[in-house]
C-alpha cells in the first residue's frame, strides 16, 4: 500500500497537511532513511508507518527490528505530533506562517520501554500531545505491530520557543 500526502487523513487545509506531510517525509533526511510515512494528522496527534526492509535489522539472527529505528520513529513522531497541535493552535494564520512555527522545535527528554520484538513487515507508530505550553510541549508515544500488539512506548518533552 502506497500512501500518498494527499491520501493523510487530517482536519488541516491541503497545503498545510501537504507542506508537513513533506517536511516530516522528505526533508528531515533521517526521517526519509527510516522510510517514516504520515498515514493521519489530527489537532494534537500524528500517525504514521515504516516498512521493515533489511537496512533497519538491529538482530539478524531473529530478523527483528534495531531498536534504534523505534526510538528514532518514536520520536519523530513526538515531535510531529508537537507539530500538529502548534498548527492547531494558531489556526488564524495562514498555512504557510504556522509552518514558520516549527524552526525552534528540538527534543529536550526522551523515554523509551521497549515491551516485545518487533518483528514483521509493518509498523505503525503514533503520538498525542499531553501538554502544549508556550515553551514545552510534553507526548506519549506509542509503537505497534501490523496486528495492533504494543512492541514500545514512549514518552518525549520537546522545546518549543
Amino acid at each position: 500500500m502506497v500512501v500518498r500526502m494527499t491520501d493523510v487523513q487530517s482536519p488541516f487545509e491541503p497545503e498545510f497537511t501537504s507542506k508537513l506531510c513533506e517536511i516530516f517525509e522528505q526533508l528531515i533526511s533521517f526521517n526519509q532513511l527510516l522510510g517514516l510515512k504520515v498515514d493521519a494528522l489530527a489537532h494534537e496527534s500524528a500517525r504514521a508507518h515504516v516498512r521493515m526492509r533489511p537496512e533497519l535489522i538491529g538482530h539478524y539472527a531473529h530478523n527483528r527490528l534495531h531498536g534504534g529505528v523505534i526510538s528514532a520513529a518514536l520520536d519523530a513522531m513526538g515531535g510531529l505530533a508537537v507539530m500538529t497541535a502548534i498548527g492547531a493552535r494558531h489556526m488564524d494564520e495562514p498555512p504557510a506562517q504556522r509552518l514558520l512555527r516549527f524552526g525552534k522545535l528540538g527534543t529536550i527528554d526522551l523515554r523509551v520501554d521497549y515491551l516485545r520484538p518487533a518483528i514483521g513487515a509493518l509498523f505503525r507508530c503514533e503520538a498525542e500531545v499531553l501538554r502544549l505550553g508556550s515553551r514545552v510541549a510534553n507526548t506519549r508515544m506509542a509503537f505497534t505491530d501490523e496486528q495492533g500488539r504494543l512492541l514500545a512506548t514512549g514518552a518525549a518533552a520537546y522545546i518549543v520557543s
